[in-house]
């Protein structure tokens, strides 16, 4: 404690025990202002100050569970359906997979015929409204990344590191660049990062946190 402190505690007692020995007080006069005193609290105990009405309006961040367990599972049904495809394709050309190390190698070969059918449904997958296709597949990818970080834009670039370290690893599997396809999925996915970045800078409206202007 303080010298200050030592003296204010002293004075503080002094005064203590002078009122209390004087108990022929005028007790209307200590009623009225025992009543300031209650106000003059009050105002202390009720009045936010500027650092809790900065605590109040920080917005804070929670990961979607249930968004990102419906993307998993939604994922995985088409990645399985498309894994049917490729099984299909490969029925009936064992020589031409038995020259591959794996299913990726197979299909970057190109050394396969294919069905009307499967070719349709393939097509259909990655044209441009399709489930694979650049907009779907680059929109599905930053809706993850929302719902994993409950969209705080702090965490936009640590997301954008993760998309480019899982797209090298891709072109690692698939052993070198990756089809057209996949590299404009990719300048897609960028340029969504790029966007929610820039809408990160901008001014918010103090009246709504969450609001930009």
């Amino acid at each position: 404690m303080s010298v200050n402190g030592v003296t204010t505690t002293q004075a503080a007692a002094q005064t203590y025990n002078a009122t209390t020995s004087a108990k022929t007080e005028n007790t209307a006069q200590a009623g009225s202002n025992k009543t300031e005193n209650t106000t003059t609290n009050a105002g202390v105990v009720y009045e936010p100050s500027k650092e809790s009405a900065s605590t109040a309006a920080k917005k804070t961040y929670k990961p979607d569970t249930n968004l990102v367990n419906k993307l998993k599972a939604d994922a995985e049904a088409r990645t399985q359906q498309m894994r049917s495809l490729v099984e299909k394709l490969m029925s009936g050309q064992t020589n031409a997979y038995g020259k591959a190390n794996n299913i990726w190698q197979f299909l970057k070969s190109g050394n396969y015929t294919v069905d009307p059918a499967t070719r349709l449904q393939a097509q259909a997958d990655i044209a441009e409204d399709g489930y694979w296709g650049v907009e779907q597949t680059s929109s599905r990818i930053i809706d993850f990344a929302n719902a994993l970080t409950g969209g705080d834009p702090d965490k936009i670039e640590d997301m954008r590191a993760a998309f480019q370290k899982g797209y090298k690893q891709a072109e690692k599997t698939w052993g070198g660049s990756l089809p057209d396809i996949s590299q404009r999925t990719y300048d897609a996915v960028m340029e969504k990062f790029d966007e929610m970045a820039a809408a990160a800078k901008k001014p918010t409206d103090p009246a709504d946190p969450t609001k930009t202007e």
